[in-house]
């Protein structure tokens, strides 16, 4: 993600059960489980062909049905479709997602601080230019947690202030900003969601939904808003969701907008579908096959 990670504090806490572990960010619990350290973890992530005997469970880090069995049950399971995986593992791979989910918080001015003085090293002049008589530190902190936020790879680090500094002389918000350096951004963005064919499966929105989310798009002192009728916003999100049902299985499911109206779709669905990428047409590289599965009308 181009972001170095904190270290990561362990302490005992006894008010949690003897099997539970608590994940906390800024002293706020953000995620827990429970590890049985005497057995494996078989996860059934939908090609499993029977069920095991064992304690029931569910995966911490995707919430996918899983049972804890014997180790002297792990070729078994394995051969069965099941995923098995150890007490440490589990744990590790939960944390992991638990950063990468959360990594944009733990971007501050100090850590941009350090990542733009790194940069400089090899591209001073453009560092000079950029910050501060083009934008701020915080400005261009905004842009790169916005691109955290999701999931984007801030390691092309030049290619991203390049971009702020060409479009930071037209304007200052921070979101505008981030939609034209995810279009810089379009190869390394499609590169881990296209499939075998370089083909992009997704769902399009129709243009009555764009329309509707255009027209509630407010703008204040603070930046653009988006400020839609309760019921309009539920229609909206029942029927993503519904759709998106279908897509259950798929490596990945993703939705097609206009760029004006895209970062509005993707803070309107993220904490229902908070794994649904959200594209726009010119994040879409040109040797990129679009593949639509239906129209969200």
């Amino acid at each position: 993600m181009g972001v170095i990670v904190p270290p990561i504090h362990i302490t005992d806490n006894f008010r949690l059960n003897p099997k539970e572990y608590s994940i906390l960010l800024k002293g706020v619990e953000i995620a827990r489980g429970e590890l049985n350290v005497d057995s494996l973890l078989a996860i059934n992530s939908g090609s499993a062909r029977e069920q095991l005997p064992g304690s029931p469970t569910h995966d911490p880090t995707f919430n996918l049905p899983a049972v804890w069995i014997r180790s002297q049950q792990k070729e078994h399971a394995q051969v069965a479709g099941y995923t098995v995986v150890d007490p440490p593992t589990v744990l590790a791979t939960h944390l992991s997602e638990v950063i990468k989910s959360r990594i944009y918080e733990l971007l501050g001015r100090q850590e941009t601080k350090a990542l733009l003085d790194h940069l400089s090293e090899t591209h001073q002049k453009l560092v000079e230019e950029t910050v501060p008589k083009t934008l701020s530190l915080g400005e261009i902190q905004k842009v790169l947690q916005n691109l955290l936020r999701e999931r984007v790879s801030i390691r092309d680090l030049a290619t991203i202030v390049e971009n702020i500094a060409d479009c930071g002389a037209m304007t200052k918000d921070p979101d505008l900003l981030t939609e034209y350096v995810r279009q810089a951004l379009a190869r390394s963005i499609c590169k881990n969601i296209v499939n075998e064919k370089n083909e992009l499966l997704l769902f399009t929105l129709s243009p009555e939904i764009e329309q509707t989310i255009t027209k509630g798009v407010t703008h204040t002192d603070k930046g653009f808003f988006l400020i839609l009728e309760p019921r309009a916003m539920e229609d909206i999100l029942r029927k993503l969701s519904g759709s998106f049902h279908s897509a259950v299985g798929k490596s990945q499911m993703i939705l097609l907008t206009s760029a004006n109206v895209r970062t509005h779709v993707k803070r309107l669905t993220e904490r229902v579908l908070p794994n649904l990428v959200v594209l726009s047409h010119n994040e879409i590289p040109s040797n990129v096959r679009v593949m639509s599965l239906g129209t969200l009308a």
